[in-house]
């Protein structure tokens, strides 16, 4: 096993001072996180992941260090990396390394060669437990280090991308230990897909290019949640919203919705703003680019950077500059200038100034990794090798701290409600 790979801190010249801002980040994310709070506190009384090594590989910044340090808190040992070389902030990897139970990896910008060395140092602390975001840490350990999935009691995984490749890893029988899918849960999809995703692409689209949305066509591909949340936050903003979609019942969906559909083919020649939202690749092609107006801007929000040809963009231009910071340009033929953000990486978290989620939306998410991960360390025995489903009462439990956080009271079944829906024999 590769354990040559050094942790974040030997890659830094000044580690203190690194130390000390990536904590500072973590304590203010701390502070509007008070599902991880309430956690924190049973978890450091009851230790329930005392023994376990979990294995991450994450976009490690302040939000998912508070994750990162709970799961320690809760006795396990952590070993972390990256799940996006852009993601990662050096000063909170480097915070979370200062921790004796914490060892991090993640370094951001590394190549692709370090990237997956990384990977393999976090695999040679023989985790116990994966927590994954994208599904290569479980991908690396199948392929590469089936050994340890005897001793691996389970793992979760919180984006739609690794949930599509675990469901289709599982229907080809190749999945060997049980994995919760978290992003299919509603304390995750309701409102880290809606509000999360809808709110942090527009934010930093707006942040790096410093232009409005009012009165723009906003293309919005893909109306899924993530989709879903872009479109109708680009509408509070005055945008025209138009989508595109390969599902009939979701291209009605968005039609219902008010917003304008269309193929991308068509989309192409009148929209301002692109932002791809599938998970799927080649979304945006050499067509689109072809009948695209001068000076677009193209966003994806979908987990990897295969949504808009690049390659095909690449080909087509004459002239490729920066035109400013997270912002390239592709000059073409005929002078029109096509301007992908971020690389076409995750726009909300690869581009120069991105800040990733709201605080808010990631203390749920990351609540329930939390007690999926204590709930495989208890109960692991329960479930077989392949996809499963968040339990309800666990996604419920996340729900009521935060609404108890919030200070909110809501309705609770009586006897004879519950009784009522639990039963078949009560006729008209």
């Amino acid at each position: 096993m590769s354990e040559h790979y050094a942790p974040v801190s030997e890659h830094l010249d000044d580690v203190e001072a690194a130390r000390t801002e990536g904590r500072r980040k973590m304590d203010w994310a701390l502070q509007h996180m008070p599902i991880l709070q309430e956690l924190r506190e049973q978890f450091e009384s009851e230790q329930p992941l005392d023994g376990e090594v979990v294995g991450m590989a994450m976009h490690v910044e302040a939000k998912t260090a508070n994750l990162v340090e709970l799961l320690a808190l809760g006795g396990a040992e952590v070993a972390i990396t990256g799940c996006n070389p852009l993601s990662t902030h050096d000063d909170v990897s480097a915070a979370l390394d200062a921790n004796d139970d914490i060892t991090s990896y993640a370094v951001r910008g590394v190549d692709e060669e370090g990237y997956y060395a990384a990977i393999d140092a976090v695999i040679a602390h023989e985790p116990t437990v994966t927590v994954d975001d994208g599904m290569d840490m479980v991908f690396t350990i199948h392929e590469e280090y089936p050994e340890l999935i005897e001793t691996i009691v389970g793992g979760a995984e919180e984006t739609t991308t690794g949930v599509h490749r675990l469901r289709a890893m599982d229907e080809d029988g190749e999945l060997n230990y049980p994995v919760f899918a978290v992003n299919d849960t509603p304390m995750k999809r309701l409102f880290d897909n809606v509000h999360g995703t809808g709110e942090s692409s527009l934010a930093t689209i707006a942040m790096t290019t410093n232009l409005s949305y009012a009165g723009k066509n906003v293309v919005v591909g893909g109306y899924g949640y993530c989709g879903k949340g872009v479109a109708k936050k680009a509408s509070g903003q005055n945008a025209n919203v138009i989508v595109t979609e390969v599902d009939p019942r979701r291209a009605l969906e968005a039609h219902m919705e008010g917003y304008d559909v269309m193929p991308m083919e068509e989309a192409a020649k009148v929209g301002d703003v692109f932002i791809t939202t599938t998970g799927n690749r080649d979304v945006i092609t050499r067509e689109d680019f072809e009948n695209m107006k001068d000076g677009v801007l193209l966003a994806n929000a979908g987990h990897f950077d295969i949504e808009i040809d690049l390659d095909a963009l690449s080909d087509l231009a004459v002239d490729e500059y920066e035109a400013r910071d997270g912002v390239d340009a592709y000059e073409l033929e005929d002078g029109r200038r096509l301007n992908v953000l971020a690389e076409g990486r995750l726009v909300n978290l690869a581009s120069p100034i991105a800040l990733g989620h709201p605080v808010e939306v990631m203390d749920q998410s990351f609540g329930v990794q939390a007690v999926v991960v204590r709930e495989l360390v208890e109960n692991g025995d329960a479930y077989d090798a392949g996809v499963h489903d968040v339990p309800d009462e666990l996604d419920r439990e996340v729900a009521e701290i935060k609404l108890e956080a919030e200070g909110i009271e809501f309705d609770s079944m009586t006897d004879e409600q519950r009784e009522y829906m639990g039963s078949w024999a009560h006729g008209t």
